[in-house]
């Protein structure tokens, strides 16, 4: 039967279909979302688009928008502002597509139009979103060369403008033409001040902001009271937010679309049912994750009521003997209590073993930095029949054996591998891992959480289940902007909960 390539309406028409095969193929390997996008969803993103199309870079309102940004300029309101959104230099692919949704929903709700600097060579893995435009900053913007030196300490910095008073947020004069907004994993507790409302009501007239974060911090956004009502209404199903952005999102190029579609039809296509497995093996990676860790300690778990178990696990965690050998574990005592993957019989010969006459296949998709999970698993269930008579194979697209962060190729096996799992059946995934809260947002998965040492989970169990397909804001404010003290942002409102896998971090639930 023919499928909807427009999504219920979410994408728009008037494209070229031959420059981004993956915009209105993905449907065809995809089954068909449960989760429909609001009437009025779909018309703030037409409307967004007609403004990206009229204040985009190159137009008339752009450059004249440029020029506020010269010494003496005059800020005078053309009906154009934008936020500009910059890469972490350490962040993984995950991190910077979560923090990119997060700033263009962001864009939608304060009406500006999002641009997004080239570094990382995104346009080499994502086709442009928007109809008849770019969202890319074009090379010779003013500032550009100040990004790399933008941090929590720059003058132009908002919350280092609030620790030193040189603005306040009554100011109608003499308002900057552009501000930079620190929202990285250790921003401190005046660039937090961008969550209320009131500081909402100040930053809104600055025509030009400048949005460094590598977090997914749209749950901090329903917590702002000048946009919830109209989150809501974007949103009725608050456990689907990324689910919708990430599709209208986050088209592969056609390079990208070609790996992901060889590989499904080579070795996943026939199987009657698909598990993917993504394994996220923190010590693989380069990203600097003891001060993430201190950062923790500081400023989270303090005031959260977590017992002395977890606290300690978080406090004094170090790497096990073997720990492959435990994420093994977990992964096969999962998928064999959940039912994902049937046992094997280790001596066939010794038991009754009569293998049905169409037996029921299953392909298992691996996705690690590592190739050791998959040659276990894959001999696991080569070397021994199944006590069910199902047919395992098992593959992995690639092992590239540690993080090569700034690495187009990697990077583009990375997409490919993503949205590999987002066409799965059924998802396990590592905790804190982006790599997976992207795949299972984009395939509509609450995926099964497997427990890692280094995590806060409980040791006796080897994976659960998650209540919502949403990603999780690691690390969120946890800040009373009324009261202007201490709180605990994940027990305000019924659909901004605590994570599974962290439970400083917020995520969105369709309900409590």
């Amino acid at each position: 039967m023919p499928k909807d390539k427009f999504l219920g309406g979410l994408l728009p028409s008037g494209f070229s279909e031959l420059s981004c095969l993956s915009r209105y193929q993905s449907v065809i390997y995809r089954k068909p979302s449960p989760h429909k996008p609001s009437s009025y969803l779909i018309s703030k993103l037409r409307s967004y688009e007609a403004l990206h199309k009229r204040c985009g870079p190159y137009t008339e309102p752009y450059n004249r928008t440029l020029n506020q940004l010269k010494p003496g300029r005059v800020i005078a309101n053309n009906g154009c502002k934008y936020v500009v959104h910059l890469w972490m230099s350490h962040s993984g692919l995950g991190n910077r597509l979560l923090s990119l949704a997060s700033s263009f929903l962001y864009a939608v709700l304060t009406k500006r139009v999002l641009l997004i600097d080239q570094g990382h060579n995104m346009n080499s893995l994502l086709c442009e979103p928007f109809p008849e435009t770019t969202w890319v900053l074009p090379s010779d913007f003013p500032i550009k060369n100040q990004f790399n030196s933008f941090d929590k300490k720059s003058p132009n910095c908002y919350g280092n403008m609030l620790t030193n008073k040189t603005i306040n947020t009554s100011m109608d004069k003499s308002l900057p033409s552009f501000m930079y907004l620190n929202l990285i994993y250790d921003y401190d507790e005046y660039d937090k001040h961008f969550f209320c409302d009131k500081d909402q009501g100040f930053v809104k007239k600055v025509p030009w902001l400048i949005l460094r974060s590598d977090q997914y911090f749209i749950p901090s956004l329903f917590l702002i009271p000048s946009f919830e009502k109209q989150l809501t209404k974007l949103f009725p199903k608050t456990g689907a937010v990324f689910h919708h952005l990430g599709r209208y999102l986050f088209h592969p190029t056609n390079r990208v679309w070609g790996l992901v579609t060889r590989y499904y039809q080579a070795y996943l296509a026939k199987s009657d049912e698909r598990i993917g497995i993504q394994i996220r093996d923190f010590g693989s990676t380069n990203l600097p994750f003891q001060s993430m860790k201190d950062h923790i300690i500081r400023y989270y778990l303090p005031h959260l009521a977590v017992n002395d178990t977890i606290f300690n696990r978080v406090k004094d965690s170090s790497d096990l003997t073997n720990p492959l050998t435990y994420m093994m574990d977990r992964i096969l005592d999962c998928s064999l209590k959940e039912n994902l993957l049937p046992k094997v019989v280790s001596n066939p010969q010794d038991s009754v073993f009569n293998p049905p006459k169409n037996p029921k296949t299953k392909a298992v998709l691996i996705t690690s930095l590592n190739s050791w999970y998959y040659e276990e698993i894959r001999n696991t269930y080569w070397q021994n029949p199944t006590s069910t008579g199902e047919l395992i194979s098992v593959y992995q697209p690639s092992h590239e054996e540690f993080q090569q962060i700034g690495n187009p190729t990697h990077d583009i096996k990375a997409l490919a591998e993503i949205y590999l799992l987002s066409l799965m059946d059924v998802l396990v995934t590592s905790p804190w891992s982006t790599f997976g809260y992207v795949a299972q947002g984009l395939g509509a998965l609450k995926p099964w959480v497997l427990n890692n040492p280094h995590k806060e989970m409980n040791l006796d169990l080897p994976c659960h289940r998650a209540r919502s397909m949403e990603p999780c804001f690691h690390f969120p404010p946890f800040y009373d902007c009324e009261a202007k003290t201490e709180s605990d942002t994940g027990a305000r409102i019924p659909y901004v909960g605590h994570c599974e896998d962290t439970s400083w971090g917020l995520k969105l639930f369709d309900d409590h």
